[in-house]
């Protein structure tokens, strides 16, 4: 997939020629559907036109990549949706529905960078729910499987942590072993 090397800010602007055949303007080859999906997911614009008609051919062609996604089972548009699109465009609801899907996708786009955005301010593991009894489960199983070789390890957190030199009682490990059930147990009721 080639890349486009000129103003990021203005969109990508695509020929469609006679033969069917889409052109980039900006690299100047020849480009298919995949190539602009992925102009799309970098973030790029892409605006595609009929070089004789000058028509422009961008919701189609937008339309046409959505469809494809969804008959690979790529699914991401529910039933319910599909068949409300659909019904908008025979009602009078046909002009309220692009601007709230406009709306819903914006806010969608703000939650989504909110969320990467805490997430990239903290550790995401440190605030999972029982992430401490995790690492003291590690540590502890750790030390049961490594009695009598000494050593270092260094956990989760980079707390580096003294070995026993003795193997762990078979009462530590039942303990181990009945936290481990309850914290899959919990992770997969998440």
């Amino acid at each position: 997939m080639a890349k486009p090397t000129a103003n990021a800010d203005e969109p990508l602007l695509i020929k469609r020629y006679a033969s069917r055949r889409l052109y980039n303007t900006e690299t100047s080859d020849y480009v298919t559907l995949e190539d602009i999906a992925g102009f799309i997911r970098t973030g790029r614009d892409v605006k595609i036109v009929d070089l004789k008609s000058g028509d422009d051919l961008t919701r189609q062609y937008l339309l046409q990549i959505v469809a494809e996604h969804e008959s690979r089972g790529e699914s991401v548009l529910p039933i319910a949706v599909l068949n409300d699109l659909v019904r908008s465009y025979t009602t009078q609801a046909q002009s309220v529905v692009p601007d709230f899907l406009a709306a819903s996708f914006e806010m969608l786009k703000q939650g989504q960078s909110k969320m990467m955005d805490n997430m990239a301010a903290m550790n995401p593991m440190a605030t999972m729910p029982g992430f401490e009894a995790m690492r003291a489960q590690q540590e502890a199983f750790f030390k049961a499987m490594t009695g009598g070789m000494g050593g270092q390890w260094s956990g989760p957190t980079g707390d580096e942590t003294e070995i026993a030199e003795d193997a762990a009682p078979a009462e530590e490990l039942d303990e181990i072993k009945r936290q481990l059930a309850e914290l899959q147990s919990k992770l997969s009721k998440m």
